[in-house]
């Protein structure tokens, strides 16, 4: 469903990624470990469609992302791509139903089918009795799964998670993961999570390790 090939990336004469090549099944949970600077948020960012590689090919469901300008790829990234990060990224000022229902409003999903979808998502993560709730009246752990539920909501083919329990203490980060399992079982849904904790990585249906700008295993 992922397919990239020979992925160079440099930033002045720092050369980040050498040749990265890589394959992603549907529904598969790929995790990446690495010490930090060996790359892997830039694949990351690379494979999210948030930057372009120097040299090389990304595939994402068939679709050639280089051939797509600034404005299609935007669109295709919106509906196409999910993303959780270390810090979720809430809107403090909205609710729980609004900060999940924002990529849908971009997609131009009409309000009472986003609000549908938002309700449904906080339910299944556990959230139905906080759905009013602004981000500090939310634990952490509450936070990042909004953000999931975010994430999810234009039911993306794949979603990024770059260090997604980062923030988290050990007993929220093991849920957290073993909710990216729940999701995929009910939605068949593809994650690939950057992670520094080896045991949360090694759940993962598959783990790769990066080194100095080179998937190494």
């Amino acid at each position: 469903m992922i397919q990239c090939s020979n992925i160079t990336k440099s930033y002045g004469n720092l050369q980040v990624l050498k040749g990265v090549s890589l394959d992603i099944a549907a529904s598969e949970i790929v995790s990446v470990v690495g010490a930090s600077g060996a790359g892997k948020s830039t694949l990351l960012h690379i494979l999210g469609t948030l930057d372009r590689p120097d040299t090389g090919e990304v595939f994402i469901n068939d679709t050639d992302i280089k051939k797509l300008n600034d404005r299609k790829l935007a669109e295709f990234r919106n509906r196409n791509i999910g993303f959780v990060f270390q810090f979720h990224h809430l809107l403090p000022e909205f609710n729980a139903i609004e900060n999940v229902c924002i990529p849908a409003y971009i997609a131009k999903t009409a309000r009472k089918d986003a609000e549908r979808r938002a309700t449904e998502l906080l339910e299944i993560l556990g959230l139905g009795d906080r759905l009013q709730h602004k981000p500090n009246e939310l634990s952490g752990g509450e936070q990042q799964r909004v953000a999931v539920a975010r994430a999810l909501i234009n039911k993306p083919v794949v979603v990024f998670a770059d260090e997604p329990s980062g923030n988290l203490d050990s007993n929220t980060a093991g849920e957290l993961h073993r909710l990216f399992f729940t999701l995929r079982d009910q939605f068949k849904q593809t994650f690939v999570i950057i992670t520094h904790n080896e045991e949360l990585a090694d759940m993962a249906d598959r783990k790769l390790v990066m080194r100095d700008g080179n998937l190494i295993s």
